[in-house]
């Protein structure tokens, strides 16, 4: 049996941390600003983020490419040639094509390499959602005793455990971008008010609803996985924000702690595609729960 390995995309918001530590390896997407594209690299480093989501606060846009054919023939075939079969989680259809992309170019790479298998599935999920689900799949093959073909079926079975929360200070990124759906979204810039952003059920940024005031949205994302999450003690709680000041990170984290008793908990930035989307000063938090059933009416 070829060994497996795991694949997710610069929507997944992994970093260098913890792709080593689960052994996965991502498919880059482009950032492009000013007519320049250039790769969007999670190692990307706190400069690095300081300096796009400070080209936002400036009212500057940077917009996105889904992941270029020429980057899954490049990373699929490197695998595939070294041995091993791959399952690529990507972000949620709803929000990008790449999944559909690296299907075709599977399809051409395994027309060669029949004795292969690539799997390409839709996450439902994007940022630290889909990563978990990435993290997830790496943790169910890590024995080697799993065929791709069996992570493939694991994935597509619990994708839909994952939960994700997001607040953001203003929804006008994700409009300008068109990854926000439901008629709350028109709210969201009001007196004040705070959207409350989750992955729904089918995948699509959702407006979930909306809070007054940031302390207080972010108390309710906080709150919304503490009622979704199965059995914390047993988890990793993830979350990410988008170039947030250490003080309000470092409360928010307190917050984590105090609310919800996981086993540990990670933070991260959220990444240049998503950011790109979402804003500064946004958060977002992830665990595992129950099946997601909310789904925005379109």
């Amino acid at each position: 049996m070829r060994k497996v390995k795991i694949l997710t995309d610069s929507c997944s918001d992994l970093n260098k941390e913890l792709m080593d530590k689960y052994d996965i390896d991502y498919v880059k997407m482009n950032t492009v600003y000013e007519g320049v594209t250039s790769p969007a690299d999670l190692t990307w480093t706190p400069e690095e983020v300081h300096k796009m989501y400070n080209l936002m606060r400036e009212g500057k846009r940077i917009t996105t490419t889904q992941v270029p054919v020429e980057e899954f023939t490049k990373v699929f075939t490197k695998y595939i040639e070294d041995g091993f079969d791959i399952v690529y989680i990507g972000c949620s259809l709803k929000q990008s094509g790449s999944v559909n992309t690296g299907a075709v170019v599977a399809k051409q790479i395994l027309a060669k390499n029949p004795d292969a298998q690539i799997f390409c599935i839709d996450s439902k999920n994007a940022c630290l959602g889909e990563g978990l689900l990435a993290i997830e799949a790496s943790k169910f093959a890590a024995n080697g005793d799993k065929s791709a073909q069996e992570v493939n079926d694991y994935v597509i079975s619990i994708r839909k455990t994952i939960h994700e929360y997001a607040t953001v200070h203003t929804l006008d990124y994700l409009k300008r971008a068109g990854r926000v759906k439901g008629p709350a979204a028109f709210f969201g810039n009001l007196m004040g008010v705070k959207p409350i952003i989750i992955a729904d059920a089918n995948g699509e940024q959702a407006a979930f609803k909306k809070v007054k005031g940031r302390q207080k949205s972010l108390k309710e994302i906080i709150n919304l996985l503490k009622e979704s999450i199965v059995n914390p003690e047993e988890q990793t709680v993830y979350i990410g924000h988008a170039d947030c000041s250490e003080e309000e990170v470092k409360s928010f984290v307190d917050l984590v702690k105090k609310e919800i008793p996981c086993k540990e908990i990670f933070v991260g930035y959220i990444g240049p595609i998503i950011g790109a989307s979402i804003g500064p000063d946004a958060f977002v938090i992830n665990g595992i729960g129950n099946e997601v059933t909310f789904a925005i009416e379109n």
